[in-house]
């Protein structure tokens, strides 16, 4: 084997490795002179040249010229009869270069920097990979699905980096075939029996902050900031914005021309409902917006408690708690408080509690009334026959018959 046999090796880690000119030649010049320190016992007198454009490679000894029977170190002197036979005119205390050749190793030797360059490569491309993407932690990285399984989706990323995007960070409504394109957030990087472990998510907050980010240019200029996000992946999320300046409305920033900014966001995420608020010092303000859809009458706040009673009229308190109570729990989130929702009292002295219906309607179907916010007659009247079928998961028949039943106790 000479150093032309390199060439192949060099081209193969030259194009297809993550590596670096510099970072190959590194590795290179550390291997042999590895394999120098055990068969010479000392490498201080080695130079290794290499050549990557070309895979080429020359090793070169240095040593002084001294007289024959005065060598007193073979790494550093050589005598002068071996000396003229490199080069007939060399003379006594000349520096002398020696080219190591490829056939001066043995066929171990040989088969050890095949092993240990090899070794040193992967190393360094495992290291390369975890140390450029702890970087990249809180960055949307995009990419295509390579295997998708139970509990997990394996995904390489246009340099053929694999990422993992377990079923616990994937949106509910989330589903992905081999080849399907993907976009996340790089959540946790870490090194796993020495190879790098890059964990995606599409459910944190992180990657709706991110998705906004690339959407709305206000946010790169500084024009507008995000004080928070609160999610239920898939279903609704809620992100507390303002601006520094007066001029810009940080709601319709977001929101742009016709929703033209964020229908793209909500497409990326399965149709999750987005509400974006203008963030507010004031927490009855704050709380208010923060329930949006909703409309509030009057807020009560207990600042020592940090909980909050929300008065509004009946047929706003189903849109407050909103579907599985997502809405009022979000809101809690995002504005620290927690809120109870109330109805104004002078319309709840004209109505009946639902559960006062128990001899009529059977409970269950009560209970589905009551996840949605409908705890009175009126509150479900209130609603229109296609919503309580909506939001309550009820046929058209058991709606009407549920509506005679409570309109007959107000004929009544």
């Amino acid at each position: 084997m000479d150093s032309k046999d390199l060439v192949p090796i060099f081209s193969e880690f030259k194009e297809y490795k993550n590596i670096d000119r510099d970072a190959m030649m590194r590795i290179l010049e550390d291997v042999f002179k590895s394999i120098l320190l055990k068969k010479y016992g000392s490498d201080d007198n080695f130079d290794v040249i290499v050549n990557i454009d070309k895979g080429d490679l020359q090793i070169f000894h240095y040593r002084i010229c001294v007289a024959d029977g005065k060598v007193r170190d073979p790494n550093s002197q050589i005598a002068y009869s071996d000396a003229i036979l490199i080069e007939p005119d060399f003379e006594i205390g000349e520096e002398v270069a020696e080219e190591i050749f490829m056939q001066d190793f043995g066929r171990r030797e040989i088969l050890g920097i095949r092993q240990t360059l090899a070794t040193k490569i992967q190393e360094y491309e495992k290291n390369s990979v975890y140390q450029k993407y702890k970087e990249r932690i809180g960055e949307i990285v995009t990419g295509e699905v390579y295997q998708a399984w139970r509990k997990e989706t394996m995904v390489l990323d246009n340099e053929g980096i694999e990422l993992v995007l377990p079923k616990t960070e994937q949106i509910p409504t989330d589903f992905y075939r081999k080849g399907d394109p993907i976009k996340a957030v790089v959540s946790r990087v870490e090194m796993r029996n020495g190879n790098p472990f890059i964990l995606i998510s599409r459910t944190s907050p992180t990657f709706l902050e991110r998705l906004f980010e690339q959407e709305v240019p206000e946010f790169s200029d500084g024009l507008i900031t995000i004080k928070k996000i609160e999610r239920v992946p898939g279903e609704r999320a809620k992100i507390a914005v303002e601006s520094y300046d007066d001029r810009i409305d940080p709601v319709g920033a977001c929101v742009g021309m016709r929703g033209s900014r964020i229908h793209g966001i909500i497409h990326e995420l399965r149709n999750e409902s987005i509400d974006v608020v203008n963030y507010s010092t004031n927490p009855v303000t704050y709380i208010q917006r923060a329930l949006s859809p909703a409309k509030v009458t009057n807020t009560i706040i207990y600042e020592k408690t940090k909980k909050a009673d929300v008065f509004m009229k009946p047929d706003q308190v189903s849109l407050a708690i909103g579907k599985g109570g997502h809405n009022i729990k979000l809101a809690g989130k995002l504005t620290g408080y927690e809120i109870d929702v109330y109805r104004d009292s002078d319309v709840e002295s004209e109505d009946v509690d639902l559960q006062e219906f128990g001899d009529e309607i059977e409970q269950w179907i009560i209970d589905a009334l009551l996840a949605i916010g409908c705890d009175t007659a009126k509150s479900v009247l209130n609603l229109s026959i296609e919503d309580t079928m909506k939001r309550a998961d009820l046929d058209e028949e058991t709606v009407l018959d549920i509506r005679r039943i409570l309109e007959e106790e107000f004929e009544s």
